[in-house]
């Protein structure tokens, strides 16, 4: 049988990428970000309890950033990192509370739908080192076209440490019908989905982390799931698809 349970994954994306802390890592077979290179790309360390987790995130306003909701579902708080290449030496660090994060009202932890969250941060100006990036607000299918995913997350189904260092990882879109060979009911439009060969992929760690055109680093997706067997295992990454959620980030951002 080709489908495969996604859950098990999205789970460990969930409660661990936010992972708990000490068993992150970064996306799998990537490289070295330059510095300033994703001036965009956020850290989120998010407290749950007395327990902490890794997300990543994308800043869209001087005072937004878009993540994923099985991120922040349930966590208490969140300590926000900017203009990051190494993990833990930001060039502004933010703490948020409860109160400033938005979930999306209808998202669904049990099926994955509607994946997606806002945190409002104080003002922060734009620098080489910090700035936002373009959001998709087009429904192109984007099958074929080369993107650009980001993140500290697991370098490889069996690595242990937080990952020191930005990754990052060129991929391609496939389209979302042959995505559901291994997916099935659970890839809707509201997804867009990318081949991982060699066992080049986003992993636990990354979650909510952005997906950029490489053509013109506009936004169009942040990571949510993968399949239960392995990161590096060559199934398909799967994220929310930003263009959908346009009319839900301007209602509350502006933007």
């Amino acid at each position: 049988m080709k489908v495969l349970i996604v859950f098990a994954l999205a789970l460990a994306y969930a409660s661990g990428s936010a992972l708990r802390s000490g068993l992150d890592g970064r996306i799998t077979r990537g490289e070295d970000a330059r510095e300033d290179q994703f001036p965009y790309q956020v850290g989120l360390s998010l407290k749950i309890g007395s327990s902490s987790a890794w997300c990543g995130g994308s800043l869209i306003g001087h005072e937004w950033v878009l993540t994923a909701a099985h991120c922040t579902d349930g966590v208490d708080s969140v300590e926000v990192y900017l203009g990051s290449t190494i993990r833990d030496s930001p060039k502004v660090k933010h703490h948020v509370a409860k109160k400033d994060i938005i979930i999306h009202a209808d998202w669904n932890s049990r099926t994955l739908r509607n994946d997606i969250s806002l945190i409002r941060i104080p003002h922060v100006d734009y620098s080489a080192a910090i700035h936002n990036v373009e959001l998709s607000r087009s429904d192109a299918s984007y099958d074929g076209d080369e993107v650009i995913a980001s993140g500290w997350g697991r370098t490889s189904d069996t690595a242990s440490g937080v990952a020191a260092h930005l990754q990052y990882a060129h991929m391609k879109v496939i389209s979302n019908d042959v995505c559901k060979r291994t997916y099935s009911s659970t890839i809707r439009d509201t997804n867009v989905c990318v081949s991982t060969p060699a066992g080049v992929s986003t992993c636990n760690g990354d979650s909510g982390g952005p997906l950029v055109l490489a053509s013109d680093k506009v936004q169009i997706g942040l990571t949510s799931f993968g399949s239960s067997a392995g990161c590096e295992k060559g199934y398909p990454a799967v994220f929310t698809r930003v263009s959908n959620y346009s009319g839900w980030i301007k209602e509350h951002t502006g933007i």
